[in-house]
This record gives structure tokens, C-alpha cells and sequence, in this order.
């Protein structure tokens, strides 16, 4: 499974903290750091402009 959809589902509240880690098989400091680079890197992404005639 694609770990951005792993932590997705733990930040809209799915599925536990404990759970998000056993998913992706790593301990809970593991975890705060992947969370983190996530979201780093969501927030690095462009914003797709719509186009307006």
C-alpha cells in the first residue's frame, strides 16, 4: 500500500496512530518523521491554477 494513502487515512481519523505504524511496518518515531516529510512535501507541491476564458 502507498504510504501517502496510509497517512492519509490516519490524518482524516481512519485508522489509529498504532495502527498507521503497523501498516507501514516502522516504530512511532519512524512514523512522526514520515508524517512530517508528508506533509513537507505536500506543502512543496504547486497549486494546479484553473484556466478562466
Amino acid at each position: 500500500m502507498d504510504k501517502r494513502k496510509v497517512i492519509a487515512a490516519y490524518r482524516n481519523g481512519l485508522i489509529s496512530v498504532q495502527e498507521c505504524a503497523q501498516i507501514l511496518g516502522v516504530d512511532n518515531v519512524q512514523l512522526i518523521r514520515l508524517i512530517r516529510e508528508a506533509g513537507d512535501a505536500h506543502r512543496r507541491m504547486p497549486v494546479k491554477q484553473s484556466v478562466r476564458s
